[in-house]
């Protein structure tokens, strides 16, 4: 850690501070990029690339192709964490940033069914592949570069910053189809105007990678490369030598990544669709619910430094499975304060593990296979995440009841604790010291 210029002798704060603030702003724009497509994907999507089904069935396809990216994301994972462990942090942030970039473009400037006929739905899928394959390089990347750069004791609140890209960028994203809603007629908003978030994309991109391209590389990678030869193949000798660790972590991040699409993606569609709840009032409520979920994570973030990753975890997944059939009773009731104030709790539970996963995540694998473990923990459970909306059209589809998904969501929230209690807590290891096994 270089010194205060003031001559104090203390660390200086403004190289972590400035890789967490990049880490940041690119985070947004990536996951601004993929939360626009499961807003479009819930609103217009049956319309525009499957208008020859019943509207139902349409927009589980959309939903379906919403999954298509999650799929995708274990693999881009692996890939951007192989080159991530052996290459550097840093290039993997700038190449994930382009495809997702590209992608998203490519999306806004696709023509629908009615002018291309079965290709735009297939192309929609290729364009969404390629947007799960960039994010899934993302978090690993963006997670470590903002821990291994923070100072002792605060990595689980410096890791925190690069999370928070998560709620700011559906704040964007839904705050941009509001927008839309608002200022729009519904024949503009579905001949063009869904389009603009995804051709605006391309101004952002352009700033995140400026800001991506001014930070160093990671000192905790850059001191493991000058005693160590590199692995040959980072993504197998983690799988090989820590297998459970990853599905442990894995497992302990599933309701959160689940619930959080579930609530985002599912719930606006159903919740404009049969409970009657205007499409204005369910953005608008979303987009204050991903803004108050920032100072949330930040918080617990910051807590996880004091009293450790474990508890958090445990604790915030116990509130889950006891408040997911009261969450989605409040949200039966049609009534948009109760829905905010479900929304709330929920959002609570889930920054417990959000707000300390990248320094927990971080903090459980070796140096030489901390892209690879953590990234690969993360996307695995980002495949529960990316069917859980289409499961839950199922759920309600074959029994017509909310209730169906509230049970689903207390299983999710079971599996998370009973991988949390699995897990060896981190808080005074070392980020380079061998890793930890499970409890």
């Amino acid at each position: 850690m270089v010194s205060d210029a003031s001559g104090s002798g203390r660390p200086s704060l403004r190289v972590p501070r400035r890789v967490a603030a990049a880490s940041l702003v690119g985070t947004t724009i990536e996951w601004f990029d993929f939360f626009i497509y499961g807003t479009a994907a819930a609103l217009v999507f049956n319309k525009v690339f499957f208008p020859s089904v019943a509207p139902a069935v349409g927009t589980i396809a959309a939903l379906g192709t919403f999954a298509t990216g999650f799929i995708a994301r274990p693999i881009g994972g692996a890939v951007f964490a192989h080159f991530g462990d052996r290459i550097g942090r840093k290039p993997m942030l700038v190449y994930s940033l382009l495809l997702m970039g590209a992608a998203t473009v490519g999306i806004g400037l696709l023509p629908g069914y009615a002018t291309i006929g079965v290709l735009a739905p297939v192309l929609l899928v290729v364009l969404r592949f390629a947007q799960g394959f960039g994010v899934g390089g993302e978090w690993g990347g963006a997670a470590l570069m903002a821990v291994e750069n923070a100072p002792e004791g605060r990595r689980g609140f410096y890791g925190s910053w690069p999370q928070v890209g998560v709620p700011l960028g559906l704040v964007m994203g839904t705050g941009s189809f509001l927008v839309l809603d608002l200022t729009v007629s519904e024949a503009s908003f579905l001949a063009w105007g869904w389009r603009i978030p995804f051709l605006a994309s391309a101004v952002l991109i352009a700033v995140g990678l400026w800001i991506r391209l001014t930070v160093a590389e990671s000192p905790v990678f850059r001191r493991d490369q000058e005693r160590r030869e590199a692995s040959r193949l980072p993504v197998l000798q983690v799988l090989r030598e820590h297998p459970k660790l990853i599905l442990l972590a894995a497992g302990s991040f599933v309701a959160t990544n689940a619930t959080f699409y579930i609530s985002s993606v599912w719930l606006v569609s159903y919740a404009t669709t049969e409970l009657d709840y205007a499409r204005s009032a369910v953005l608008g409520a979303n987009t204050f619910l991903s803004a108050a979920d920032i100072p949330m994570i930040l918080l617990l973030g910051l807590l996880s430094d004091r009293i450790g990753r474990r508890p958090l975890f445990l604790g915030g997944m116990t509130l889950l499975a006891v408040f997911s059939i009261p969450y989605f009773l409040l949200v039966g009731t049609g009534v948009i304060g109760l829905f905010i104030l479900g929304g709330l709790v929920v959002q609570a539970c889930r920054s417990a593990v959000y707000g300390p996963q990248s320094a927990y995540f971080s903090e459980l694998f070796p140096t030489h296979l901390r892209y690879s473990g953590a990234s690969l923990s993360y996307q695995i459970a980002s495949i529960v995440g990316g069917v859980s909306p289409a499961i839950c059209g199922l759920l309600v589809l074959w029994t017509g009841s909310l209730l169906a998904v509230a049970g689903f969501t207390v299983l999710l929230a079971l599996v998370s604790l009973a991988s949390s209690w699995g897990m060896s807590e981190t808080l005074t290891r070392g980020l380079e010291e061998p890793a930890r096994a499970a409890v």
